[in-house]
């Protein structure tokens, strides 16, 4: 799955400056959403958001994406039920390269057929709605922004790559990772209260992914501050300068060539190695190609699990009915409280297509070369797909979420492994703190296309 603002940063060829004084304006325009001003505002469970007139619905202006999750959801409901693909401009950013508007499709059926017939509705030459910036292309341009054949080739060789043995040490890798970062945040707080994405949510996936690819521990903590600038670059709390965005692309993908080339000489026990010499049909993954993939994984794979993680702390919270009902029957509840979690979250808020021929949906027609955007987050509120959606459920079933993507070539590849993170980090806060809850509003990543949150404070009840 794609990162967050990666995928836009590959955009940015106008001059630093620009984007440095657009940065400010959003900024000024920005104020944290909050729900009450101490602690966590619990709703009851099921409720609607509010409705927004769809006069009032701008998917390409700024002022939409810092409004909190209510009124967006009421905004998606809107377009679900009154313009369920409508057109609209992309999002005004100075640094960013001029482009055509995009049709926002927002029912589950529409969102799941367009996933389905990838030879209509295309994801070269990007995934976003700007396309993406020859300097950068190198670096980001992964089966992730392919079609077929050229796609199922690359999917081919690096499913060969994730062998039961594989699969098996990264088994080991997620329990043994999860309990330590439980332990070492209770033990590093002794007064009980944290932050459940700095210690918890953030860290697992990566640490997991570096384990997978055979990254030493030394590497680990420059790893964590690459991905974070490339994830959360254009929030003015984690990385607004484009010099640095562009030097940190650079660094992640000569690493990422050095290990490919390594481990050709020096074969070790890891996803690396498996890659450099997985093998379909006599082909072969180039070093480019395998450092391509490298980075879909460490910057982007990690990010479904760790806004999961983090929104399922919070839902966890604002819900203690639902907490208590997982609770009180962990194993038998973990899978589809996973995947509840997982709809509730809609990580990857949307992806772009491009549609290579005239294509009608919903009534409304759409022609060769549009773009298209297919928007999961309100394909997991769909009313005519989900009985209830507005209430968070963990033993929904059936729960057919667009939340690793809409079905077809591109769901994502990493989703059991997702899955199993998601699964293991809250045994382990039943087993060790189940009274663990947010106490304040999150803080949220400044994003169209990530569901993100960068801070939730926790507490819980500390050991005598």
């Amino acid at each position: 799955m794609p990162c967050m603002w990666v995928t836009h940063g590959l955009v940015l060829s106008r001059r630093v400056t620009d984007w440095n004084m657009f940065q400010k304006s959003v900024t000024a325009a920005w104020r944290e959403p909050t729900l009450g001003d101490v602690g966590i505002a619990t709703r009851v469970n099921g409720s609607a958001p509010p409705d927004v007139p769809l006069a009032d619905i701008d998917l390409g202006a700024w002022k939409f994406w810092v409004q909190d999750d209510d009124l967006r959801d009421g905004a998606f409901a809107t377009l679900r039920r009154e313009a369920p693909i409508s057109f609209h401009e992309p999002l005004e950013t100075p640094a960013a390269a001029p482009g055509a508007g995009h049709w926002a499709v927002t029912r589950f059926d529409d969102v799941w057929f367009a996933s389905r017939h990838p030879q209509i509705f295309s994801s070269s030459p990007s995934i976003v709605i700007n396309d993406g910036n020859p300097e950068l292309s190198e670096f980001f341009g992964s089966m992730i922004v392919m079609d077929d054949p050229r796609h199922l080739r690359l999917r081919n060789i690096v499913s060969r790559a994730f062998t039961p043995k594989v699969v098996a040490r990264t088994e080991v890798s997620v329990r043994d990772r999860a309990r330590r970062l439980v332990e070492t945040m209770i033990a590093e707080h002794p007064d009980g209260a944290g932050d459940a994405v700095a210690e918890l949510a953030g860290p697992l996936p990566l640490q997991v992914i570096c384990d997978m690819m055979g990254i030493p521990e030394e590497d680990h903590q420059r790893m964590f501050h690459w991905t974070n600038v490339l994830l959360g670059f254009g929030d003015k709390d984690i990385a607004t300068d484009y010099e640095e965005f562009v030097n940190v692309s650079l660094a992640i993908g000569a690493y990422a060539t050095a290990l490919a080339e390594d481990r050709r000489v020096n074969p070790r026990e890891d996803l690396t190695t498996s890659l450099v010499q997985a093998e379909v049909d006599g082909e072969r993954l180039t070093s480019a190609e395998v450092a391509s993939f490298f980075i879909l994984l460490v910057v982007a794979g990690n990010e479904t699990t760790r806004n999961a993680i983090s929104h399922g702390v919070l839902a966890l919270t604002r819900y203690p009915d639902e907490r208590a009902k997982w609770w009180a029957d962990y194993e038998a509840m973990a899978p589809t409280a996973v995947e509840e979690i997982v709809r509730w979250a809609s990580p990857v808020i949307y992806m772009r297509r491009t549609l290579t021929e005239d294509c009608e949906l919903s009534g409304v027609k759409m022609a060769a070369g549009d773009k298209a955007t297919l928007w999961y987050c309100s394909a997991n509120r769909d009313e005519g797909k989900f009985a209830d959606p507005w209430m968070f459920d963990v033993a929904r079933s059936p729960n057919p979420h667009a939340g690793f993507g809409g079905g077809g070539a591109h769901f994502c590849l990493g989703a059991n492994l997702a899955r199993r993170e998601i699964n293991v980090l809250f045994e382990e806060l039943h087993r060790q703190i189940p009274d663990i809850q947010a106490t304040e509003e999150p803080a949220r990543l400044l994003s169209p296309f990530i569901h993100g949150i960068k801070r939730l404070p926790v507490s819980w009840t500390p050991r005598n």
